[in-house]
């Protein structure tokens, strides 16, 4: 059986992207922040979804941002 991964609260996951929890709350209400699960009223991050989240913002370049 795999295993569950652990699931990070609001604080916990605005830490780890540097952002305050206000900004993480407008952008899941917007849909442009990292996924996140809904367990009863709770909103919950995955560590994974977190790192595929600045994965897809991740640059070499500012010619790649268009794109």
């Amino acid at each position: 059986m795999a295993e569950i991964e652990k699931l990070l609260t609001g604080r916990e996951a605005a830490e780890i992207l540097k952002l305050s929890e206000q900004t993480l709350r407008i952008q899941r209400i917007k849909g442009s922040g990292a996924k996140y699960v809904k367990v009863g009223r709770l909103v919950r991050y995955r560590q994974s979804d977190l790192e595929a989240y600045l994965d897809a913002r991740t640059f070499e370049n500012t010619s790649q941002m268009g794109a």
